[in-house]
């Protein structure tokens, strides 16, 4: 996602934004750095690129409340106007217009998302029939070249060629989509949401995040497969709102594995949540920023051990929302206990993107 025109601000965090877990080397949203331009497409990509834009869109979410806005990109899945897009480009936003390259504008609402898979459903306000992408009835075949359509770079609905590299890829951070699709794709900030197209036009994913090398460039791209009648697509055309369970709390990134006993540092503790009415405390710091003494270290949830952020988010995610859990923390040197009860992460307006 890049800045938004409506506001100057910009979505920093997109995917994950309600917790800072440790992350594996070179892992980001789809939304932080620069990105190479592709080669000149061969013929054949240049078609479908032109026969697939039309039922492409940019996606602008916005927030008034927090002076905030971003972008993304989506498709058309229906003549009717629904739109697949990235769940990460829309949950920080209550405001939300849909651009096609045809000049229209329209605004949309969300219909249904599914926050682990990284996955949304919008409806716009405007009257069909649109052009829309099929989506895939086959399972997707290592090695094909594959078509993205996105805004990185400040351009509008370009292509981003690839291949497809992998069909089932691990994340390594607990609070991105498991089981992607894993490409060559020289994606980056702006293409999140957009579709993953194979060579029959039909649309295989949806652009989540990226890998990047210590210069900043693209490493490899991911997107959330989908296709069409799985229990995912099947999900949001049903109207499903499927959220993650959270505890209300941003964890540290730079100091785990730092403390003993091993555990999920807080950094924050997010206003109102459940975490908050616990008790629980995040990370000082002085004016400067510089860090004056660690938050809380959770060391475990339900009795069970957790060793770092990774651990504790799949942990809580496991159990779901609405149900208490027992969280082990030391503050101090001293082992305490809080209950709290899980809730949807989008209950916690201080943890949105």
């Amino acid at each position: 996602m890049r800045a938004s025109p409506w506001l100057p601000a910009l979505l920093l965090l997109a995917l994950g934004a309600y917790l800072l877990p440790p992350r594996e080397p070179g892992a980001s949203a789809a939304t932080t750095v620069p990105r190479t331009l592709p080669d000149p497409l061969p013929a054949e990509t240049r078609t479908l690129f032109e026969q697939s834009r039309p039922a492409t869109v940019q996606v602008e979410s916005v927030d008034p409340s927090r002076n905030s806005a971003g972008i993304g990109a989506g498709f058309f899945i229906s003549a009717q106007g629904q739109v697949l897009t990235a769940y990460h480009v829309v949950s920080g936003g209550t405001l939300f217009q849909v651009s096609t390259v045809s000049g229209r504008s329209y605004r949309a609402r969300v219909t249904a998302f599914n926050a682990a898979a990284d996955v949304a459903l919008l409806t716009i306000e405007g009257r069909g029939p649109f052009p829309f992408l099929k989506l895939t009835t086959r399972a997707p075949r290592v090695g094909e070249t594959v078509l993205a359509i996105g805004n990185s770079g400040g351009e509008y609905l370009q292509p981003r060629r690839g291949q497809l590299l992998g069909l089932d890829a691990a994340a390594g951070r607990a609070d991105f989509p498991q089981g992607t699709l894993e490409m060559s794709a020289p994606l980056a900030p702006g293409d999140s949401g957009g579709p993953i197209i194979d060579g029959n036009g039909q649309a295989i994913g949806v652009v989540s995040y990226i890998r990047i090398d210590e210069s900043g460039r693209t490493r490899r791209s991911y997107a959330v497969p989908v296709v069409a009648g799985n229990d995912l697509v099947e999900g949001l055309l049903a109207g499903r709102k499927q959220d993650v369970a959270v505890v209300g709390l941003v964890l540290d990134d730079i100091h785990s594995g730092l403390t003993d006993p091993p555990g999920a540092i807080v950094s924050r503790v997010a206003r109102n949540s459940p975490a908050a009415r616990a008790g629980l405390r995040g990370s000082r710091v002085d004016r400067d920023g510089n860090l004056v003494e660690l938050g809380d270290i959770i060391t475990s949830v339900n009795g069970r051990p957790v060793r770092n952020a990774d651990e504790f988010i799949t942990a809580v995610r496991g159990v779901g929302v609405g149900v208490a859990v027992r969280l082990g923390y030391v503050r101090d040197g001293k082992t305490r206990e809080a209950s709290v009860v899980l809730v949807a992460r989008a209950s916690v307006p201080d943890l949105r993107n």
